[in-house]
């Protein structure tokens, strides 16, 4: 604590033990109030100009210090001043006042609260901003409930001071009112409970949920306004129409029949969206043939003189839709059908915020009517417009599944977790990989020595990783594909015979009538935290809506886009990004949740680290993979996680502990108390929890078992 900080808590602190000391309250009860009224009607009159102002200063000076007595001080604003004058002065003593605590409790509290519970109070902030005022306002309309916690608890958040005193100015009002009304009669008033009847409570109640109806309100007329000049069907064939069939939109229609909805899926391409077909499953399903012949180049390691291994990398390849076509009926058109979808191929557009008209493969057009509206129309590779790319032949993480024979020199466009991926890959099925990554490492989303880990297995395996490198252009020399970079001012020419553009993907923003609506968007579809866009009755999921493009966000988005669809405005969900894990498949396995270190120190949020080097581990060590970490963020002198991540073999499956302990609110502690089962790599989970309880142990306590062990050997 600074020494403005002391000054201004010593300076409160022996204003409130004053005011106890030298028995003030006393002055501050209805007796006492009631027994000087002539007196102080008599002061008034001789002196109104000052008694007034005395008595603002004492108001403002008991509410800013949170002291008892402003409800008998309100009384004899009205005794002293009547009804309008009494209400003009009580009024602003009490939100100057009021706002001088809450300025008082930021200024002293909001810095330590925040680097104790940075996360939570980042919600809570977000929160405020969106519905502070309305909140504030209500909780003022309703007197019964204490206004010192308001004024303490709320400046512990991120709402602005002028709104404090702004709604507090307002919502105080009608209790001012009442209680300066009452103060009037003060000589008829025999206690301070006759003044708050049940009815007067009732009444402020009502008052206080006034705020909440004018929201609602508030809410229609932008609807209205939103859906003026488009004429609404009486009656609906659908409850629920959801374009694309990748995970989004396939969680979504699935909920949607579980709950008996009426529901229609549209799809234009092939069902299970890019997981199936282009990503998640052919990518996994090329690492681990591309894994195996990496075990089998390290034979020596496994006590194995030699092992070798002969392969097509077209059948290889074919290995790869093996598997798409054996995942493919849990995706299926069949099995959804069965489920109570209804599902259409074909092209689908949005006419009007109720109708869908969809072109069928078949060439017939039908126009579906629908209460509500699904958007989960996925994400496409993004290819940069630069100078020459065209006439590369360029390959993404979309087409490159088409490959049948193994390039020997590949050019990976993209540090990231797809270009990452691949590059290893296609290194370890024996081609000369060169990565190309603008930045100063790849896998910048990691913490530095993450990076660093990965970029060193990589040169390990023959890749040429080129970071601070800028792309240009692409030419043709000689027949010689080549890329110009830009490293550290000078131009380099890198030749190459195939280009992979791995460079992150692009929401699918055309094509089905977003235009036409004028429904925002940027990078992504513009929506709010329940999912809905411009329209209320338009909900968006997936990589099309963002902020994270992950299959399982994805189904996560699709359980608020259907529930919400379905049952808004009864009730309606936030959207929960709270606990969102992720895992790059690249060796050594990198996997995260929460927050990290780099994270943690561009967002000032305070943490501690915790960590354990896998190297150390008894099954690693065994399966001959005893390299990489965990590391832990923790609050700190808390055994509550912020964030982990994990580096080293399955670390996408170790992390799933972490994400069940932090959405659970388990801590370090919990986990170093549950058995793990000897010996296994999730045994890490619990040293590493081991670390950080051996670095908070009670020092003086063990000082005094150790004498107590000590004394009982009778030393």
């Amino acid at each position: 604590m600074n020494k403005k900080k002391i000054v201004i808590f010593a300076l409160i602190a022996l204003a409130i033990v004053a005011y106890f000391q030298f028995g003030l309250g006393q002055y501050l009860n209805l007796d006492a109030l009631k027994a000087q009224q002539a007196a102080l009607d008599d002061y008034h009159r001789q002196y109104p100009w000052q008694v007034a102002g005395l008595y603002f200063v004492a108001y403002v000076a008991v509410t800013a210090l949170s002291l008892p007595g402003a409800l008998p001080m309100t009384l004899a604003g009205g005794a002293i001043f009547g009804l309008l004058w009494g209400t003009v002065i009580v009024s602003f003593a009490s939100s100057i006042g009021a706002t001088l605590a809450f300025l008082a409790a930021r200024f002293l509290l909001r810095d330590w609260v925040g680097e104790r519970f940075g996360e939570r109070l980042k919600a809570v902030d977000e929160g405020i901003r969106r519905d502070g005022a309305f909140y504030l306002f209500t909780l003022r309309l309703i007197p019964v409930f204490p206004f010192f916690l308001v004024n303490l608890l709320l400046a512990l958040t991120a709402m602005k001071a002028r709104t404090f005193y702004g709604v507090s100015q307002i919502g105080m009002l009608a209790g001012t009112v009442v209680y300066v009304n009452a103060g009037t009669q003060l000589a008829r008033i025999d206690s301070l409970a006759g003044i708050v009847s049940p009815a007067l409570l009732a009444s402020f109640a009502l008052l206080g949920i006034f705020p909440l109806i004018a929201r609602k309100v508030v809410e229609g007329v932008k609807a209205r306004r939103v859906y003026a000049g488009w004429q609404k069907p009486a009656r609906f064939d659908r409850n629920l129409v959801v374009i694309g069939a990748g995970s989004a939109g396939l969680v979504t229609a699935y909920i949607a029949a579980a709950v008996k909805a009426k529901v229609t899926l549209i799809e234009k391409h092939r069902m299970g969206g890019d997981c199936l077909n282009t990503g998640c499953v052919p990518s996994k399903a090329l690492i681990r043939s591309a894994k195996l012949l990496s075990h089998i180049a390290r034979a020596r390691e496994f006590g194995i003189a030699s092992a070798q291994a002969s392969f097509d990398f077209a059948e290889v390849m074919e290995r790869v839709q093996k598997i798409i076509k054996t995942v493919e009926p849990h995706d299926s058109v069949e099995r959804y059908r069965e489920l109570g979808v209804e599902v259409v191929e074909g092209s689908a557009r949005i006419v009007s915020p109720w109708q869908v008209e969809v072109i069928c493969h078949d060439g017939t057009m039908q126009t579906l009517r629908t209460r509500s509206i699904v958007i989960a129309a996925g994400a496409h590779p993004f290819v940069p417009p630069m100078p020459g790319i065209e006439e590369m032949g360029y390959l993404t993480s979309d087409t490159v599944w088409n490959l049948r024979q193994l390039p020997r020199r590949l050019l990976v466009l993209g540090g990231g977790p797809i270009g990452s991926e691949l590059t290893q890959t296609f290194a370890r099925l024996g081609a000369r990989v060169t990565q190309v990554e603008r930045g100063p490492r790849i896998m910048p989303r990691e913490d530095p020595e993450v990076s660093a880990m990965v970029a060193e297995r990589f040169r390990a395996e023959g890749v040429q990783v080129l970071l601070n490198h800028q792309a240009k252009a692409f030419v043709i020399e000689q027949g010689e594909k080549i890329l110009i970079a830009e490293h550290e001012g000078k131009e380099l020419r890198i030749a190459f015979d195939v280009l992979l553009v791995a460079l992150g993907r692009s929401a699918n923003l055309t094509g089905y009538g977003l235009e036409e609506l004028g429904i925002p968007s940027g990078r992504t579809v513009e929506i709010n935290e329940f999912l809905q866009t411009r329209y209320p009755n338009i909900y968006a999921a997936g990589d099309v809506a963002g902020p994270f493009q992950f299959t399982h966000t994805a189904a996560h988005q699709a359980w608020y886009a259907a529930i919400n669809a379905l049952f808004a405005p009864f009730r309606k969900f936030r959207a929960d990004y709270s606990v969102i894990p992720w895992s790059t498949f690249v060796e050594p396995e990198v996997a995260r949740v929460g927050i990290n270190e780099q994270e943690a120190q561009d967002r000032g949020i305070a943490y501690e680290v915790a960590r354990y080097d896998i190297d150390d581990l008894d099954r690693a060590i065994a399966d001959g993979e005893a390299h990489g970490f965990i590391k832990v963020l923790t609050v700190p002198g808390k055994d509550r996680i912020l964030g982990v991540t994990i580096v080293g073999e399955h670390a996408g499956d170790l992390i799933a502990e972490y994400v069940l302990a932090m959405k659970q609110g388990i801590g370090l502690n919990q986990i170093l108390g549950t058995i793990h089962i000897y010996p296994t790599l999730a045994e890490a989970n619990k040293y590493v929890a081991g670390v950080w309880k051996k670095a908070h142990a009670p020092a003086t306590l063990l000082r005094w078992v150790e004498r107590f062990h000590a004394w009982r050997r009778g030393g």
